[in-house]
């Protein structure tokens, strides 16, 4: 058995645990307020649109947190936790796809994989005990971040990448470092498609390495991400259900059918509602600053 086959197998045993505990969890916790479970159809279709365009290299943590906060759909304070829960599965079954269609060196993806993996794990649990305010100054600067590499990819700013498949010696050791940061930084809101893209472009590597690389680094660090935010309850049940119940299906279709769409012009009105979205994230942050400090006068 290859190191790619062990890959794939260890992934969907990760994938299968993580549903186990989901539905455990959910099951053992249950709802005192009685409140429905099921997603709205809202949530299943911000599940299918942010998965069919993340499948096609544009990410769905951006996107997805415009969504919520322009329609004030979940609290601030529980929208990293519902989105690495949420895409968990749908991300699962992209890696899965492009792990097996596309050639890059097992070395490189496995050691960038584990990399981000261990910083996701170590983020979450820090991210999942920060105050509300915290999390939307963190979320408000990630989604900046977010738009300036929008930007930058548009303007042709972004390094092209080259040709090799994968990394040897120092050019290695800064990937699984960078990556590593990469993964911690995914459970603030910061997505990890398009700093991780850049990262194997300067490293050298084929641009078409990214998306194994990418895909597998969030399928492997986001249900554990997830699951420590299930365990503590920062994250919105219906939510994140309708993002997994509609994603799966969004990224099989754009994987086998649509496989490509000139992205350009996406990308701009992402650019816009992403910027909106950070600058209403960060007011509210002032706002409750300004409050709680009349609430102190007083």
């Amino acid at each position: 058995m290859s190191a790619k086959h062990v890959l794939l197998a260890t992934l969907i045993l990760v994938a299968v645990a993580f549903c186990y505990r989901w539905y455990s969890s959910e099951r053992q916790t249950g709802d005192a307020a009685g409140a429905p479970r099921a997603p709205r159809w809202f949530d299943l279709a911000c599940g299918f649109v942010a998965n069919f365009f993340d499948t096609l290299g544009i990410g769905s943590f951006a996107t997805t947190t415009s969504a919520y906060k322009l329609r004030r759909w979940v609290a601030d304070e529980n929208i990293p936790g519902t989105l690495n829960v949420g895409h968990a599965l749908p991300t699962v079954v992209q890696a899965l796809i492009f792990v097996l269609t596309v050639t890059v060196g097992p070395v490189t993806l496995i050691a960038m994989i584990l990399a981000s993996v261990l910083g996701a794990w170590l983020g979450a649990g820090v991210v999942a005990r920060l105050n509300r305010r915290a999390i939307q100054i963190g979320m408000g600067a990630a989604l900046l971040v977010a738009a300036a590499l929008f930007t930058g990819a548009n303007l042709d700013l972004l390094p092209g990448g080259g040709t090799e498949t994968s990394l040897t010696g120092t050019r290695l050791y800064v990937g699984v470092a960078v990556n590593f940061l990469l993964g911690a930084l995914m459970t603030l809101g910061i997505g990890l498609y398009a700093p991780c893209f850049i990262l194997v472009s300067l490293l050298g590597l084929n641009p078409q390495a990214a998306f194994p690389i990418m895909m597998g680094s969030c399928a492997f660090l986001m249900p554990p991400a997830g699951a420590r935010f299930i365990a503590l309850r920062r994250y919105d049940m219906r939510a994140a259900l309708g993002l997994a119940l509609g994603g799966i299906p969004a990224v099989l279709i754009a994987a086998f059918i649509v496989k490509s769409l000139p992205l350009v012009w996406l990308r701009w009105l992402v650019v816009a509602v992403v910027v909106y979205t950070a600058i209403a994230m960060l007011h509210s942050a002032f706002v409750e600053r300004s409050r709680a400090a009349a609430r102190v006068a007083a």
